[in-house]
């Protein structure tokens, strides 16, 4: 088989600290359940104290940029008073972090946090490239993450099989896009664990046996813990080979 996962560019980002979290899916979920967590890290000399942590999930993937941003707002009502409610135990946190790669803009803008954690701009994906960024409907980011397959099977007029199912995507993002490889408007069906389909458009020959089709990640992070590493390229030329430290760490 040879599809793999290939980073193109960009650098690894990394937080500081273990702050407090805020949120609906893990953490605290009120001030006053922020400050009964602060008080009680206090009273543990083993727990070091730096500040509050706020994810926005579900808000990252809102496609409409204004409706992304009036939902992240809404959220940031919450981060305040806690800070509020923090600030007014001797609480008030030096490190506020937060926001996603789909807020990153909305988050500078309303300022709440000194520290933003912005990780899948570094490769894109489906779910991020279906979003508005910015509000201007423009690319903010390039797609550097994408995944080689090669045809393994051209039996039919219409499609052509390759060696890159449903172990080689994060399956909940939908299929994957098409960077190349195949012509334009083409697409690709899961076929199972092993294998997907291409289907080029309606009178259009579909890639031939032994070419490599490559494709963009439907969500990125799910899809890296799924190899051993990474293959760098620039341009057309292999630069290194970085493992993956977090494959098969996923249980």
């Amino acid at each position: 088989m040879l599809h793999r996962a290939v980073w193109h560019c960009g650098q690894r980002y990394a937080s500081c600290g273990w702050p407090l979290s805020v949120g609906r899916r893990t953490g605290v979920g009120s001030p006053a359940a922020a400050v009964a967590l602060f008080e009680a890290i206090q009273a543990e000399l083993a727990l070091n104290y730096v500040g509050v942590q706020f994810y926005c999930g579900a808000q990252q993937h809102i496609e409409s940029y204004e409706a992304r941003r009036q939902a992240i707002a809404e959220r940031a009502a919450l981060l305040r008073a806690v800070i509020d409610a923090l600030g007014a135990v001797g609480g008030r946190p030096r490190i506020v972090t937060g926001g996603g790669t789909g807020s990153h803009v909305i988050d500078a803008e309303i300022g709440v946090f000194n520290e933003l954690q912005v990780g899948s701009y570094i490769f894109m994906d489906r779910q991020y490239s279906d979003c508005d960024l910015t509000g201007s409907a423009g690319t903010t980011f390039e797609t550097s993450l994408a995944i080689d397959a090669r045809v393994i099977s051209a039996n039919h007029t219409s499609l052509v099989t390759v060696d890159a199912g449903f172990k080689a995507f994060a399956t909940e993002a939908g299929a994957p896009p098409i960077l190349s490889g195949a012509v334009q408007g083409a697409t690709f069906r899961f076929m199972g664990d092993e294998q997907g389909c291409v289907i080029p458009p309606r009178g259009e020959a579909p890639p031939r046996l032994g070419e490599v089709v490559t494709f963009a990640t439907p969500h990125c992070d799910p899809t890296v813990n799924l190899y051993e590493a990474y293959h760098v390229v620039k341009g057309d030329t292999l630069v290194g080979i970085w493992p993956i430290e977090a494959r098969g760490r996923s249980a």
